[in-house]
């Protein structure tokens, strides 16, 4: 029970909360003189109030014994309509839904645990976060700050610290030992998961006996959301030497990286400017329209006939906002022909990743408009009609080998043991359906992934979300529950195969929960087949992915009172059908799809590229050891 000084402590809080949600948010309410400037709280309140400064209100979490104190002011500040809290069954969903709540929404909200498991879980989740440049605040318990023994689910080893130390392994990290520190820690943090070109996951580590503890707040010093300009380079000699390279090159490709996302504009000029196809990465689709004549599609480890081709043939690289993944340029070895690179990049070492490269550091947009406009003034594009033809001819023929494959009819299956959908057929009709209806779609690691890249015919950054930089299974399910606390949620479909939806089945739980509308589509084909694929293809047999369990899941899923399951049948036109009866269910629902995995190569859309991976890696490193970039 709380003291008298607790509960008047209680009651100022609310106090302010009222304020701050009647004023609409704390900077208005200071400039109102509805809430003092100075304030006594607790470290729990002042995080709160601090983020809230930098228009963080939406929370993510599971409460534990790590978290009681910063959960009873969520809880009041959510009775005054101050902040939104959801509640979750597992960390490493909700760490996922947080990470797309900023990607698809571009809402930043806070992941809260407990200490010790669920705090690993959530971190381990982050991991999505921090591959693909996802800026979220993760706010789990610590140890106290006494010394007083052990604390349960602390790790236990006699060292200070080791919960800070884990995760500044990840991202940036800040431990609350000393309460006053707190706007500091709002300062770095705003920085790291704002940052233009590096954002990412940062942790705040409270400590269970400093939450409670009561210090002097000036609200007015808290720091808000950083405003950052875009940045280019100063003068003009970088950029005439890289129009003088790309101009002088008869063929030119541009690698579109996950940076280049929401760029399209500006891409889409520098492409006609230069004379220039672009080969897309696996995050990147959409940033130049799928017909556009100079879309190679995607190019790397699993590639494209078109996109492998370009990658391979041209003289001149111009890399944007790539990091260089294995999945983007074949672990190093995909521009086998390229003398010069241009690398357009707001960060000097990914800026820098190739050798006799001209780098190019700033904001995306601003460098390529300037370069464009070089190039324009060049002719740049005058000699490169030859290299358009060829790599036309290449979009041609990746086109045919898609269409052969989206043709075929059901085979039969093993497993199944009876005719069903091919992948690639399966999936293009789910990604049509997406595209018909103007929904977004989140795509889950593995086979539905690889597949999924190849396959979606996008035309605009945000209709497709996937997860390459983790590859975590999972995700595409998890990010559906963003809907819950987005402002505006758009309805979205996540594409799923039977392994990673297991992983992180309790969406179906908090979705209806939480009054998600969206879909799953679920592509069963009883084992991962990525990997089953990549072992054959490696070593001529698969070992231990697949079992021999069969599982129903429309009566797993339609078990959750508030889905509706629903079977996608075997046929084109079933699928069809389903696809949009789910659709119309005021909720989450579930389409299953019984998928073809066997010897047939048809079931898939082929891998186009190398890897630095198992019986691979001597011939990968010796072709990466004798190239010059």
């Amino acid at each position: 029970m709380l003291t008298r000084e607790g509960q008047n402590g209680q009651q100022e809080m609310r106090a302010r909360a009222r304020a701050i949600a009647q004023a609409g948010g704390l900077d208005a309410a200071l400039a109102k003189g509805a809430v003092p400037k100075l304030v006594e709280t607790t470290l729990s309140e002042a995080l709160v109030l601090g983020l809230m400064k930098q228009g963080v209100r939406k929370y993510f979490a599971i409460f534990g014994h790590g978290s009681t104190d910063l959960g009873e002011v969520l809880r009041i500040y959510e009775e005054e309509g101050a902040t939104r809290t959801v509640n979750c069954r597992n960390e490493v969903e909700m760490a996922h839904a947080a990470t797309a709540l900023r990607w698809q929404y571009g809402e930043v909200s806070a992941v809260v645990t407990s200490i010790g498991p669920g705090a690993l879980q959530a971190m381990a989740g982050s991991l999505a976060a921090a591959s693909n440049g996802v800026g979220v605040y993760h706010i789990y318990g610590d140890e106290t700050t006494f010394g007083e023994g052990y604390n349960m689910q602390q790790v236990p080893k006699e060292e200070q610290g080791l919960f800070g130390r884990l995760t500044a392994t990840m991202g940036q990290s800040y431990v609350l030992h000393t309460p006053e520190a707190v706007r500091d820690a709002l300062r770095r943090g705003a920085l790291c998961v704002n940052h233009p070109y590096r954002a990412g996951p940062f942790y705040l580590l409270l400590p269970l006996n400093t939450q409670p503890q009561r210090l002097t707040v000036n609200l007015a010093a808290l720091p808000g959301r950083p405003a950052i300009p875009a940045m280019a380079p100063a003068g003009d000699a970088e950029l005439d030497e890289a129009a003088q390279v790309i101009a002088s090159a008869a063929k030119v490709v541009i690698k579109a990286g996950g940076g280049a996302r929401g760029h399209d504009a500006a891409l889409r000029k520098l492409a006609d400017a230069a004379g220039a196809v672009v080969a897309l990465s696996p995050g990147s689709t959409g940033v130049l329209a799928d017909a556009h004549a100079q879309n190679m599609h995607v190019g790397g480890s699993k590639g494209s006939i078109s996109g492998n081709y370009a990658m391979a043939e041209a003289e001149t690289v111009i890399v944007v906002g790539s990091r260089a993944v294995c999945q983007a340029d074949c672990s190093g070895i995909g521009f086998k022909n390229a003398r010069h690179v241009v690398n357009i990049n707001g960060d000097l070492a990914d800026a820098l990743h190739y050798n006799n490269t001209v780098a190019l550091t700033g904001d995306i947009s601003a460098v390529a408009e300037r370069l464009a406009a070089k190039l324009e003034k060049l002719g740049a594009e005058k000699n490169k009609a030859a290299w358009l033809k060829a790599c036309a001819a290449k979009k041609a023929e990746w086109a045919a080998y898609k269409k052969e494959r989206y043709d075929c009819p059901p085979l039969r299956d093993e497993a199944w043991q009876k005719p069903v959908l091919p992948q690639p057929a399966a999936i293009k009709i789910a990604a049509d359906f997406a595209k018909s209806i103007g929904a977004a779609k989140l795509f889950d690691a593995g086979d539905v992934q690889a597949n999924g890249f190849q396959i979606v015919e996008d035309d605009k950054t945000g209709d497709t979300y996937t997860e390459s930089g983790a590859s975590y299974m999972g995700f595409a399910v998890s990010a559906l529950l963003a809907a819950a606390l987005a402002e505006t949620p758009r309805y979205t479909i996540a594409f799923t195969g039977d392994g990673s939806f297991m992983m992180n089945p309790q969406v179906l739980i908090d979705a209806v929960e939480h009054k998600v509308r969206g879909m799953i589509v679920l592509f069963d084909n009883r084992r991962m087949a990525a990997i089953t694929g990549l072992q054959n293809a490696q070593y001529g047999v698969g070992f231990r992915t697949s079992d021999s369990v069969a599982v129903d899941y429309v009566q797993l899923a339609g078990a959750v009172s508030g889905v509706l399951a629903l079977s996608g049948g075997t046929t084109a036109d079933e699928l069809k059908r389903a696809l949009a009866s789910a659709h119309k269910h005021d909720g989450l629902s579930v389409v299953h799809v019984p998928v073809y995995c066997g010897p047939d190569e048809r079931g898939g859309l082929g891998a186009w590229g190398q890897w630095n991976v198992g019986n691979w890696c001597d011939d990968v490193q010796r072709s990466w050891i004798a190239q010059d970039i």
